[in-house]
């Protein structure tokens, strides 16, 4: 079969998305569609301006015999301004307000489509770190470590409540709630990590960081360490102080007035060079 340049561009460019932060032979576009080299390079150059151009994200071309392409997704500002304000409209109803100032947010989780466009966020903002996994406590922040896995290409570790069968033998440790101030016990099973790994935490809430600095402490036992910590949303909480400095946080709840109904949310700390 021999495709035509705009059938192979469309086809080119949904290999690509579907495979970011993998490094690509051009003969393996050469040979799936049939095509010269230098016929595949002119097609990538089009790609790469193309993502540029629109923010989706960069083209890197690796030279030499080993070499090829491979697609690093990103988010203009705009862009992500855009995803964070709509997410924020979507939490700040009122409707969402639970009992002890709580928000339901499963809905939210539940959107293949909203949670595809936030790991896309936390994907570009974590381009350029080596990682070589994300890691979450089941269940609510599975959705968003799936999501951004997806966008780099790397595997998800889900750390559990309890020991389940199926997991074989594990590793548990026990740590201090940061809201709560309650002693709960985390469990990972032991061939879900190897030592030396750099691991993104992330969670779907973080008040005072008691989960996440209890997520540092399970990877410590397996020798790995942080390579960062991605919150959706982060709480205000001036009168706790917050056991986890270094993260990046989409939003975050300034308040909540359960008697009045409502909710007053602004931008996380997304585009503060470092995060916190």
């Amino acid at each position: 079969m021999k495709w035509k340049r705009s059938e192979r561009l469309v086809d080119m460019t949904q290999y690509l998305l579907s495979h970011p932060h993998t490094l690509i032979p051009l003969t393996h576009f050469s040979s799936a569609y049939d095509a010269a080299k230098s016929s595949i390079s002119e097609d990538l150059a089009i790609v790469k301006g193309t993502f540029e151009e629109r923010g989706t994200g960069r083209l890197i071309t690796v030279p030499g015999a080993a070499g090829g392409v491979k697609y690093i997704p990103d988010a203009s500002r705009e862009e992500a301004q855009e995803i964070i304000h709509d997410f924020m409209d979507a939490l700040s109803d009122p409707g969402r307000l639970l009992p002890g100032g709580y928000l339901f947010m499963t809905d939210l989780l539940g959107n293949p489509g909203l949670m595809d466009r936030i790991g896309r966020l936390f994907a570009a903002r974590y381009k350029d770190t080596e990682i070589d996994a994300i890691m979450t406590v089941a269940t609510k922040g599975i959705p968003i470590a799936h999501a951004i896995a997806r966008h780099l290409n790397i595997p998800v570790v889900v750390v559990r409540r309890d020991s389940k069968v199926t997991e074989g033998s594990t590793v548990s440790i026990n740590y201090v709630s940061g809201s709560s101030r309650r002693i709960q016990t985390m469990v990972l099973s032991k061939r879900s990590m190897q030592g030396g790994q750099r691991v993104l935490l992330t969670d779907d809430f973080m008040k005072v960081g008691g989960t996440m600095n209890g997520m540092k402490n399970l990877l410590a036992e397996f020798d790995c360490e942080p390579a960062g910590v991605a919150v959706l949303v982060e709480s205000e909480d001036m009168q706790e102080e917050r056991l986890v400095e270094d993260y990046v946080s989409l939003v975050r709840l300034r308040e909540v007035n359960e008697k009045e109904r409502t909710i007053e949310l602004v931008e996380g700390n997304y585009f503060r060079e470092g995060g916190n």
